[in-house]
């Protein structure tokens, strides 16, 4: 099978085909038949909620949804451009010298990509982003004229945005979503998962009239004294509690001692699948809505190709970060990466295989046709600083974090 070309890239996009697609099967780590636990999702409301899995009636469990997968594809972009492998925009707040722990976050991070609240919360040469001239820019962008998002951050024109933290409020740009990829289970059969734990210290059931307090200094967690204890608003000592719960008298589980009862889940203790399947579609039908004004033909058609080049990426690196879902979900692929050419007609679609640095050296052939038909992408590096009020609230939001109690 002969590797993907730059020019049936270019080819494909200018309208040779409606999508690019890549499937992918895939079995657990652990082998076939081997049990995989899926995302948990809210059902219900308040006392009645309960987590339960995305399953359908043709018994097909959600394994890892669009939006999860997109932020994948995004850090499988971002380690490339991170190896030096794939040259791109990359704009990013620099966190470093205020939270170090912070470091550097990037468009492929932020949840809403380059029109996050903390890009706009943030100081482009001291003058808030969207005050400055790029900014300004990016916010007028819209499809019909995508030429500042093209050259500033390429990614939101794959991935999609909604502008929606903008000084236009609801009514800021939309960008479709090009790229789409999701991980479905077939023939989910749900499991059973057990809770217990046997306490080495044997701690039981307290006197029903002792109680434990959580204490006033956090770091001694919890007291037997109450003159030790955490006062509430009207100068009451504070039971211990876990959770959202309050604490009861002659229950060491609430200050996470004692036993846990043998006890069966049957709602969320896994699920057994036959396969599982990784389907991504790149929509060049949706690039060619794109436009770029005050360019010719041949340089959207450049930019264009560009962009589903980015998509290329994503699809053969995020394959190489390989399939580590969450706990318990590690999936191993069958076979190598491909990809399908698909046209509008319903033939057969034209396949061909991806690896690694086919990827890397298509998206450099892009970026260099681009640049070549006067639609480049921007070469310096775009370096935000946070805004003085933004890092206040971080470290408003830490201390009052530090001095409550984690729920479970």
């Amino acid at each position: 099978m002969p590797n993907l070309t730059y020019e049936q890239l270019r080819e494909a996009t200018a309208g040779g085909a409606v999508a690019l697609r890549s499937r992918t099967t895939l079995q657990p780590a652990g082998g076939k038949g081997d049990k995989v636990f899926p995302p948990t999702y809210s059902e219900g409301e308040g006392r009645n909620a309960r987590a339960v899995y995305a399953i359908d009636e043709r018994g097909t469990v959600l394994l890892d949804s669009v939006a999860s997968q997109a932020n994948r594809a995004e850090l499988a972009l971002l380690q490339g451009w991170d190896m030096g492998e794939l040259e791109f925009p990359v704009p990013y707040v620099d966190f470093s010298e205020e939270i170090a722990d912070l470091g550097k976050l990037t468009v492929l991070e932020a949840p809403h990509r380059i029109a996050d609240a903390i890009f706009r919360d943030s100081l482009l040469g001291g003058t808030l982003f969207r005050l400055s001239v790029i900014g300004q820019a990016i916010t007028d962008a819209t499809p019909r004229n995508a030429t500042a998002l093209f050259h500033h951050s390429p990614t939101a024109l794959l991935f999609g945005i909604w502008d929606s933290t903008g000084p236009k409020g609801g009514l800021g740009s939309k960008f479709q979503r090009a790229y789409v990829s999701e991980i479905v289970g077939h023939d989910a059969k749900i499991g059973n998962k057990v809770r217990s734990r046997i306490d080495p210290l044997q701690i039981k059931k307290l006197a029903s009239d002792e109680r434990a307090y959580n204490h006033q200094d956090p770091n001694q967690v919890w007291t037997f004294n109450p003159d030790e204890a955490e006062r509430d608003s009207k100068g009451e000592p504070v039971f211990a509690s876990r959770g959202t719960e309050s604490g009861v008298a002659g229950q060491p589980s609430k200050i996470n001692h004692g036993n846990v009862v043998p006890s069966i889940d049957g709602s969320t203790g896994g699920v057994t699948i036959s396969k599982a399947l990784q389907t991504t579609v790149l929509s060049l039908a949706a690039l060619r809505r794109l436009r770029f004004a005050c360019h010719g033909k041949g340089a959207e058609i450049a930019a264009r190709t560009a962009i589903a080049a980015l998509g290329v990426a994503a699809i053969a690196y995020q394959y190489e970060m390989d399939y580590d879902l969450r706990s318990r979900c590690l999936l191993i692929p069958e076979h190598a990466p491909s990809v399908e050419l698909v046209g509008r007609d319903g033939s057969p679609a034209q396949v061909v295989s991806l690896d690694r640095s086919t990827a890397a050296e298509i998206l450099n052939q892009a970026a260099s046709c681009a640049t070549q038909q006067g639609i480049g992408w921007s070469t310096s590096d775009m370096r935000l600083d946070p805004d003085p009020k933004l890092i206040e609230l971080i470290k408003r939001s830490r201390k009052q974090s530090a001095t409550e109690q984690p729920t479970e």
